[in-house]
């Protein structure tokens, strides 16, 4: 689970990491109040959107008038945000960051992720801010300083100092930074999160040490300890068709392709995606209906996956063990009734009540259903019919 930058901010503040004052706009309208109560001369107006590249298409701004903020916000709020990352459709503008800017005598980069390798979470440091770390991490790897720390006692506070040295801070700003590290790892550490990022961790002319942009996201599977995080949760920003599928405890991720994929288990789904494209096709999905699936569960995948206009031909592939082939048989005469197979369904079914389930589907006598001998064989003839 993703937030945005103004609730990043929130989080970091309530944690006692020092923050530029923001106001945060849901309309135009508001612009001109929020920039007398900031009471600065130039002041950083910045859309919220769970999406990269704001800056090149315009949508953060600095602005020295009430006038041009109202003008800038005006404009966001019409006008879907364009990037690499949204598509030709972009993405709608709900919310509005607007914060003083900030003088930078030097950025940093502060983050936390989880090491998947040594199972436990690692704070990132550099005196490369500003910039993405994974083009910092590309052209100097020694420039990332990394700091590993137990889950449980947390980040310490020699390791902290450490980093701080690291990245050339000394004295009162490392002192601060220190200060900001641990409070960073306790935070991280407190709320379940998946990634803690600030991006960039400045130093002002005076010498102070301030976040003035942060990323937060959180460990979907932990967020029902939190009920705070919870509610921070946009469904605007997340796909339509994912929010559906989690109703209904299915893993759903859209991709571009043209295929529509039905599979039970995320490794065998993986497998699906991979001999699709090894015979020349492009998985429209990632959707995996999971072991313990029912009838109306995979029914309501059916008609995701079918939702989808680009999606030429479905390939269902269930290895039957929790979820029995009967069932998803059952769900795809189901579907077919309730929403029409208008394109080819090819269909490769083994394990648990398999020899039914083959009957079930021969009974139905449903023209676009297309049977499959085994993955390979369903593979190609899903790939033939696109």
């Amino acid at each position: 689970m993703k937030v945005h930058e103004y609730q990043a901010r929130g989080l970091m503040e309530e944690a006692g990491i020092p923050v530029p004052p923001s106001e945060v706009l849901d309309s135009a309208d508001q612009a001109l109040a929020a920039y007398d109560r900031l009471g600065e001369k130039t002041v950083v107006v910045k859309a919220q959107v769970h999406a990269g590249g704001r800056g090149k298409a315009g949508y953060v701004k600095l602005v020295s008038s009430a006038q041009e903020a109202a003008e800038h916000a005006q404009r966001m709020f019409a006008e879907p945000m364009v990037s690499k990352q949204t598509g030709p459709e972009g993405i709608q503008v709900r919310k509005i960051l607007m914060a003083g800017a900030v003088d930078i005598a030097k950025e940093y980069y502060l983050g936390i992720v989880v090491d998947r390798v040594r199972r436990v979470p690692v704070m990132m440091a550099s005196a490369e801010g500003g910039v993405e770390i994974e083009e910092v991490a590309a052209r100097d790897p020694d420039a990332i300083k990394k700091a590993w720390f137990h889950p449980h006692l947390g980040l310490q506070r020699f390791q902290a100092n450490v980093l701080a040295a690291a990245i050339g801070l000394s004295g009162d700003k490392a002192k601060a930074a220190v200060g900001i590290m641990l409070k960073m790892a306790k935070l991280f550490l407190a709320k379940d999160c998946s990634l803690a990022e600030i991006n960039p961790l400045i130093e002002t002319p005076t010498g102070e040490i301030l976040a003035i942009d942060a990323k937060f996201n959180f460990d979907d599977n932990a967020t029902f300890r939190h009920p705070d995080v919870q509610a921070l949760f946009d469904p605007h920003e997340e796909d339509a068709a994912e929010l559906r599928a989690k109703e209904f405890d299915l893993s759903y991720i859209a991709l571009d392709g043209n295929i529509g994929c039905l599979v039970n288990g995320a490794g065998l789904a993986m497998s699906t995606m991979d001999i699709i494209k090894l015979h020349g096709g492009e998985p429209a999905n990632f959707l995996d209906v999971g072991g313990s699936v029912t009838t109306e569960g995979a029914v309501e995948a059916f008609k995701i996956i079918l939702a989808d206009e680009k999606v030429k031909a479905v390939l269902v592939n269930i290895f039957g063990g929790i979820a029995k082939c009967d069932v998803i048989a059952g769900a795809l005469i189901t579907a077919a009734k309730e929403v029409g197979f208008k394109v080819p369904v090819v269909v490769r079914l083994e394990g648990t009540n398999v020899e039914i389930a083959r009957q079930m589907l021969k009974d139905a006598n449903l023209p676009q259903l297309k049977p499959a001998g085994d993955l390979t064989d369903a593979a190609k003839q899903v790939c033939a019919c696109v």
